[in-house]
């Protein structure tokens, strides 16, 4: 296997410790963010959030189709606002998919077609996009392709590509932000036959979590304000505060989600010990990666394997967090394993876990520039190559079939952001310069960029044709206005 420590050069390693203080990662964010957040904690007139780890964190709700005929499976999903508990004892507004907050599991199969009808009983329109999925125009939940209070719209997710954690939520622009922090995401994996070929962790063993920050008021419910990094200093991990989860002394496979608006996480074992990474946005990774550390920018997922047979029964480790903005006391604790017993493991990790499609030989480069204010203005501005997002205008013209090295630079020197494009999985082939670690070597569709930062990206357009959006996928940066608009045909 590939390991962390194998790698000059990695860009996780060398970007994590040249911004970790003890006080977390050092403010990457503007004074104007740190205004708009106020002191930056949860407020005096705040809830009373439990200790770490006194409550338990639950299992995700598998979503049930209600049709498997026809060679599609057919969902219904009602869009509401219901109540939840996520501190003990107080139950909490959420927007939710069927009333689960966080969201759902819907598992699909790669070849194999699902239609989902949503129905939308909210007061505001909203938008339903498949992140990470190939999918038409008219299926891809654009930020203005919205419906209404009491409509309902149906989409259909052909799921020809390759299996992935994906996921989905909302994209109803100048919305979507709050959409998604009050609740509007769920989880979406989709499986093909080689990794179902694999050894790998499965049924019980495999656990979806999605990772998110919140801020909630005295009466415990959520706070939304804009661009509000600093004030959401309450970690959850499905949809419970720094829960405690039970494990068996075998191997888990996680399939992590990064669903927060703003937050960056980097997570580690309490007890410095390696976890396998297999798999990233846009499915398995060639061969496993063996680290003791895993990123994930907002909407970023990961695919790590964790062994507690190394454990006695009665151990419990930390999944730690070393990323601000907040103290460690506030956010650098995630979730603990509870070692509470033995079980047979008959699962592995291979060392080949597929192939990745070879990448064409690209006839077009292109740069881009991902910038806001940091001039403390009232109302900053997001900004893709100096410009506000206009859903008319065409900002780039690619000819269907071709691939493309896109040039991507966060030209800001305090704020943090990253990219995410729809339609295509891409391929990250350098960081500043330097070939990429290999937990960033597979299929992606969100990359991270710390202030000052350059990526380039192979991406091959040989889908569909029609309008589709890029952007920064920390949510209250694209609802500002840093997205762009490309058109294939």
């Amino acid at each position: 296997m590939v390991t962390r420590r194998s790698v000059l050069g990695g860009t996780l390693a060398a970007t994590g410790a040249g911004l970790l203080t003890t006080g977390g990662l050092t403010p990457l964010l503007s004074a104007r963010t740190a205004q708009a957040s106020g002191t930056g904690a949860a407020g005096s007139g705040a809830v009373t959030v439990p200790p770490p780890f006194s409550v338990k964190m639950p299992t995700l709700p598998v979503l049930d189709p209600i049709s498997t005929m026809g060679g599609q499976d057919t969902y219904a999903v009602t869009i509401k606002e219901v109540a939840r508990e996520i501190i003990p004892g107080v139950q909490t507004k959420v927007l939710t998919y069927d009333g689960h907050f966080p969201g759902p599991v819907l598992r699909a199969r790669s070849g194999r077609r699902v239609v989902i009808r949503h129905r939308n009983t909210l007061s505001m329109p909203v938008s339903v996009h498949l992140h990470g999925g190939s999918v038409s125009p008219e299926n891809d939940g654009g930020p203005m392709d919205t419906f209404g209070p009491n409509t309902s719209r149906t989409y259909t997710y052909p799921n020809q590509q390759p299996g992935a954690g994906l996921w989905f939520h909302d994209h109803a622009h100048h919305m979507e932000s709050e959409h998604v922090f009050r609740g509007l995401s769920a989880t979406y994996l989709l499986s093909d036959d080689n990794e179902r070929s694999l050894p790998l962790p499965a049924g019980q063993y495999e656990v979806p979590i999605a990772l998110r920050d919140a801020r909630f008021d005295e009466a415990g419910q959520l706070v939304y304000v804009m661009d509000d990094a600093f004030g959401r200093t309450t970690i959850l991990a499905n949809g419970r505060p720094t829960p405690y989860f039970e494990v068996a002394a075998r191997k888990y496979r996680f399939r992590l989600l990064n669903s927060s608006n703003m937050r960056f996480f980097q997570l580690r074992l309490s007890d410095g010990g390696q976890m396998i990474q297999i798999g990233t946005d846009g499915g398995l990774l060639e061969r496993p990666f063996t680290t003791d550390s895993v990123g994930l920018s907002p909407a970023e997922r990961a695919d790590v394997v964790i062994d507690f047979s190394r454990y006695r029964v009665g151990t419990k480790i930390v999944l730690e967090n070393t990323l601000g903005p907040g103290t460690p006391d506030q956010v650098g604790k995630v979730l603990r394993f509870d070692v509470v017993r033995t079980a047979s493991d008959a699962s592995r990790v291979p060392d080949v876990l597929r192939a990745l499609p070879a990448m064409p030989t690209a006839t077009v480069q292109r740069n881009i520039v991902l910038s806001m204010d940091e001039d403390g203005r009232q109302e900053p501005r997001g900004l893709m190559d100096g410009q506000v997002w206009d859903y008319q205008r065409i900002d780039q013209t690619i000819a269907h079939g071709s691939s493309e090295i896109w040039t991507v630079t966060n030209a800001n020197k305090l704020v943090p952001h990253n990219f995410h494009m729809h339609l295509v999985q891409f391929r990250v082939l350098e960081r500043n310069g330097a070939p990429v670690a290999p937990g960033e070597a597979g299929l992606k569709d969100t990359v991270r960029l710390f202030p000052g930062e350059t990526v380039k990206l192979h991406a091959t357009f040989d889908t569909y044709k029609g309008t589709y959006v890029y952007h920064c996928h920390l949510l209250d940066h694209s609802a500002m206005g840093m997205m762009a608009n490309f058109r294939i045909r």
